[in-house]
């Protein structure tokens, strides 16, 4: 028995052109975590991400970092520091690669400082 995880006909993108699809926040009922939903289009290499919550006064609620996604969508929950105060938020999802190690170390890691943003999106999101 085969099985398939990825669209056959999906046709995965280069680096330089992989895009966020869709970006969602729903928050829970209990006001103290949002879940969200990040699809980006099909890729060849894995991209690495951050995303990130501000509350109604633009500090940071939550965060999540993301280390080269094997998967095209992913869904997570974000849980919101301290009390989360009622009103406006704001989801920030930034999608990037890593540089590659420093010539002439062919297994040196990426360099963290090092990277090339390739897309980003916001979604606003409301909690009674």
């Amino acid at each position: 028995m085969d099985i398939f995880f990825q669209d056959p006909s999906a046709i995965p993108l280069p680096p330089e052109e992989v895009r966020i699809r869709a970006l969602r926040a729903e928050p829970r009922p209990d006001g103290k975590r949002v879940r969200v939903t990040l699809e980006l289009t099909p890729f060849l290499k894995r991209p690495s991400g951050e995303i990130s919550v501000s509350d109604p006064a633009g500090e940071e609620a939550a965060s999540a970092s993301i280390v080269e996604s094997m998967n095209p969508k992913m869904e997570f929950t974000l849980h919101l520091r301290g009390e989360p105060a009622a009103g406006r938020y704001t989801l920030r999802a930034v999608v990037f690669y890593l540089a590659e190690g420093s010539e002439g170390a062919a297994d040196a890691p990426p360099d963290p400082t090092n990277r090339t943003v390739v897309d980003q999106a916001q979604a606003d999101f409301v909690i009674p």
